[in-house]
């Protein structure tokens, strides 16, 4: 008998739901990432992608606990001299929560092509609308 190995094209994708309201930003991030790499089901393969696709939708409300709102930064550089900018998280999470979703959940995937292309898996929005309604996701309920 030999073990089964999942080839690239006979993954079969799910869409799951995940509302962000009042959830913890790194413990909502490690299980989204979990569920994206496919971690979660019995034919995970490192070398191949058979996660599913995760939508988080009120990313604005998500929320850090203890001192982290005021000691967390976010570090940009334009590659230009002086284009080095920090962004604490209050600024980040008025101005763009969904780029502060999306840091922590990329910086829990693998750094190499597949960890990219396992990152697109992810649709993040701002409010409680999402365009994938054809997709037919299933409401996702993390025991956070």
């Amino acid at each position: 008998m030999s073990t089964y190995m999942p080839k690239p094209g006979e993954v079969k994708a799910d869409w799951y739901i995940v509302d962000a309201t009042d959830q913890v930003l790194g413990r909502l991030a490690s299980k989204i990432a979990m569920i994206v790499q496919g971690k979660n089901k019995a034919t995970y393969t490192p070398h191949v992608d058979t996660g599913d696709f995760v939508i988080v939708l009120n990313a604005e409300k998500i929320r850090v606990t203890g001192k982290k709102a005021d000691v967390l930064e976010y570090d940009t550089y334009s590659r230009y001299p002086g284009g080095r900018h920090l962004y604490s998280y209050k600024r980040m999470n008025e101005r763009h929560p969904v780029k502060l979703v999306e840091l922590a959940i990329r910086r829990m995937l693998p750094k190499s092509k597949l960890g990219h292309d396992i990152l697109g898996k992810v649709k993040i929005y701002k409010g409680g609308e999402h365009p994938h309604a054809a997709q037919r996701p299933k409401e996702l309920k993390l025991a956070i």
